[in-house]
């Protein structure tokens, strides 16, 4: 196929090949044949609760392989008004099924006329990801607050299993923060202890992980609606070594 969608579009190989020299000859091993093969991702997210809330945060850094293709993501997304998941894994699969739990969830509030209960988003989420394990890489996060348990913390990393959890980490930074959250989480911790552990956990995370970088960005969900947090990369309180 000869058009620029044949030559370009449906082969994106051709667009970074048509910068080199006429010239240049791309090896077999060396070349860009990677854009035609699965590349790792990275990302660290993480969500702890307290007595009238969650707080769930996450990284910017959206990464193909060693490409940083996107710097300043947001990877909170929501999917009721106090319902959020953090997203890890392939960007693709974890957007599209956070827009059919959101759908889900807005047929449930017209039925039942009520919002939906963190829990039930939980399962959705449980359901479309075990269901359809073999085609998705998605690990998510599932927090928010509901009037009938407060604050609740729902793990689902890639597969499809479904834990509650006081917090939860995912993605590939959280390997390097394994000993930080064992060693500085206690139960009971006030809004603000969880918010500074949130913080420096994914600060932590990021200096070590390098498909992890860019921002932080913040969501605080209690009874009182939803309250988003933005540090920028400059102002971490914990850089690189």
């Amino acid at each position: 196929m000869s058009s620029f969608a044949g030559r370009e579009l449906l082969n994106p190989a051709n667009v970074m090949e048509a910068s080199y020299d006429a010239g240049t000859t791309l090896q077999q091993d060396n070349g860009l044949n990677f854009l035609g093969k699965e590349v790792d991702t990275g990302t660290t997210i993480m969500a702890v609760q307290y007595d009238g809330g969650v707080i769930v945060g996450a990284d910017s850094r959206v990464s193909t392989g060693v490409y940083i293709s996107n710097r300043a993501s947001d990877k909170i997304t929501a999917v009721d008004d106090r319902i959020y998941c953090c997203r890890s894994g392939s960007a693709a699969d974890t957007q599209a099924v956070s827009d059919y739990v959101r759908y889900f969830l807005d047929q449930h509030r017209m039925e039942y006329g009520q919002p939906p209960k963190v829990a039930t988003a939980a399962n959705l989420f449980q359901m479309l990801c075990y269901q359809n394990k073999n085609m998705l890489t998605a690990g998510i996060i599932v927090a928010g607050w509901d009037k009938e348990k407060g604050g609740q913390v729902f793990a689902l990393p890639i597969g499809g299993a479904l834990m509650e959890r006081e917090y939860a980490t995912g993605g590939s930074g959280s390997t390097y923060i394994y000993g930080f959250c064992d060693a500085f989480f206690k139960p009971g911790m006030t809004k603000q202890q969880c918010e500074d552990f949130v913080t420096k956990g994914l600060c932590h995370a990021m200096a070590r992980d390098g498909s992890s970088g860019g921002i932080i960005r913040m969501a605080i969900i209690d009874e009182s609606g939803v309250e988003r947090k933005f540090i920028a990369g400059d102002k971490l309180p914990y850089g690189p070594l």
